[in-house]
């Protein structure tokens, strides 16, 4: 079951980047309508079922849980604004891989707090991150001031990215996965509502290709993508949830090659195999760090 969402959730945002700069292309759609709609209709989608099934749910929701459910969706909501300007500004391949390296900021605000990186996530890390490199190139800046802005931006998303995911596993842990995802992503709507309203993008207005657009993000990042991985993180360490979504990356280039005829990076299976191979090290080192007694604690849990 962890293994078919896992592969759900890397499918999901693995079309996120080029459903968003395919629908900002191809209209009027604004970016905070994109980040807006995508989390307001999912969030209605997920609290739904809650709603009429255990409704007791979000009545027994205490402080705690909306403080890190609070937490969570603020940091969404600013995780998308970069990520989605990013998108207007460098490449797709660029925006998506530099977004996608919360797996290092987990780990830099784990070395914050006073925790110690043992060696086999240290030598996953670097794996993956080679993966990266080997798929993307990393070309930072693209020779130009607005792509080097549009770099900056997505780094922005990642590091917010790392703050989502290390919050929710926080929330996860008393919080089932339809009641955290409506809170959260109902945070993350009300937070883009506000900053739209403050730069006077609008949220409305479109014309049918674009809500065709929305509706796609929605359904394919949203509710399949994010939601997946939201439930993955009441089992899995926020480390290897995010280390997971380092293969979107050579997700979103397969896909861009099937369904957009673009050609596959030179690098993509050796890539592939690398970030595939650092997870496993990483796996495989927590599991061994929890049979030892006096381990640390997973990174991103207390």
């Amino acid at each position: 079951m962890t293994l078919l969402l896992a592969a759900a959730g890397v499918l999901g945002v693995s079309a996120s980047g080029p459903l968003i700069a395919a629908t900002l292309a191809g209209g009027s759609v604004t970016a905070l309508a994109i980040a807006f709609w995508r989390n307001a209709l999912a969030a209605v989608v997920m609290a739904a079922p809650v709603a009429v099934r255990e409704p007791a749910q979000f009545r027994r929701l205490g402080r705690r849980e909306f403080m890190w459910s609070s937490i969570a969706g603020v940091a969404l909501a600013f995780h998308f604004v970069c990520f989605i300007l990013s998108l207007t500004l460098t490449s797709v391949a660029a925006s998506t891989a530099l977004v996608c390296l919360q797996s290092g900021w987990i780990a830099v605000f784990s070395l914050v707090r006073g925790r110690r990186l043992p060696p086999a996530v240290v030598v996953g890390l670097g794996l993956s991150f080679a993966g990266v490199v080997a798929i993307t190139g990393l070309d930072l800046g693209g020779g130009s001031h607005e792509a080097l802005l549009g770099d900056l931006l997505a780094v922005a998303g990642g590091i917010l990215a790392a703050l989502y995911t290390m919050a929710g596993g926080q929330a996860r842990r008393t919080m089932s996965t339809g009641t955290y995802t409506a809170l959260c992503y109902g945070v993350c709507a009300a937070v883009v509502a506000i900053l739209a309203a403050a730069s006077g993008q609008r949220l409305a207005g479109f014309e049918p290709i674009g809500w065709v657009g929305i509706l796609a993000i929605t359904v394919a990042a949203q509710l399949v993508g994010h939601t997946a991985f939201n439930h993955l993180v009441a089992t899995l360490s926020p480390l290897v949830v995010s280390m997971i979504i380092l293969l979107e990356i050579p997700g979103a280039a397969i896909l861009a090659a099937v369904f957009l005829h673009e050609v596959l990076p030179g690098g993509i299976y050796g890539g592939l195999a690398a970030i595939l191979a650092g997870l496993a090290v990483v796996v495989l080192g927590q599991r061994r760090s929890r049979r030892e007694p006096r381990s640390q604690p997973e990174l991103g849990a207390d």
